[in-house]
């Protein structure tokens, strides 16, 4: 299927690896003329070249903290006006004791899951609007909507960025601006096999035997964790021309962990 979104220009912010990097790839392949931001200069430049090599797409490599107004200037200032925006960051460490975090890590995770992804909307929604096109997806997290201990810190802060857009989503859709979330649960991202790598160590198991006691121990259905690919894919769906009858919809991917009929 044709997604109507060639030579598009599209902002993806995280976008080195995981899920970031599967919407990179997913809008590449649709011709879309990429700008893709970072911290970590070197694969960033190195996934940049293997999807622009794979696709023959635009990928152009950003290496910016998007949580600071440095970052996002040196971002903006790359891809003045996009058509696309999409949001991702690395999430911040799984939280066992809520007791436990510090007012530093609160901190980070405000300013990199909530005050980056509304500043960006907020710089790049007016210019959408005028040119009657755009598309806005922010990857945020199962958590959000499910709350639970291990994910409080991810959780909190992006069910604030959910609330957010999708009140924002109500304005500007008249304007054909599209505006989305995607909630995913557990997924083999380089966040997920670092922890479980070193969580299978201490209990002297493997990374796939401790994912399957942890898709046991939440009664996934599926019960293993999904590619990220799975995000991806949706992202450029919500993306497409097609999705501009979809807006301030917030969408679980989570291989059926979580129960609800809405």
């Amino acid at each position: 299927m044709d997604l109507g979104i060639r030579g598009r220009k599209a902002i993806v912010n995280g976008g080195s690896a995981g899920m970031g990097r599967s919407a990179v790839q997913a809008l590449a392949r649709e011709g879309v003329e990429l700008y893709v931001s970072s911290r970590g200069e070197e694969r960033l430049v190195q996934a940049c070249k293997e999807i622009a090599d794979d696709t023959g797409a635009k990928v152009v490599p950003i290496c910016a903290d998007h949580s600071t107004p440095e970052g996002r200037e040196k971002i903006l200032a790359a891809c003045p006006e996009p058509d696309i925006l999409v949001g991702t960051c690395s999430p911040p460490p799984m939280t066992p004791d809520y007791r436990a975090i510090t007012d530093q890590q609160w901190r980070d995770a405000i300013d990199i899951s909530l005050l980056s992804p509304v500043e960006f909307m907020r710089r790049v929604i007016d210019g959408m609007a005028e040119r009657n096109w755009g598309r806005i997806v922010n990857i945020a997290t199962v958590a959000a909507k499910y709350p639970g201990e291990i994910r409080v810190l991810s959780g909190a802060t992006r069910a604030a960025l959910t609330n957010y857009t999708v009140a924002v989503s109500k304005l500007v859709a008249k304007h054909n601006v599209i505006i989305n979330n995607l909630l995913p649960g557990m997924h083999h991202s380089a966040f997920v096999e670092v922890q479980f790598n070193e969580r299978a160590a201490a209990k002297g198991i493997t990374y796939d035997e401790e994912v399957a006691e942890f898709s046991r121990e939440w009664r996934i259905a599926a019960e293993r964790f999904g590619d990220c690919d799975d995000v991806g894919d949706f992202v450029a769906m919500f993306c497409s021309q097609q999705a501009n009858y979809i807006t301030g919809q917030s969408l679980v991917i989570d291989g059926g962990a979580t129960t609800s009929i809405f």
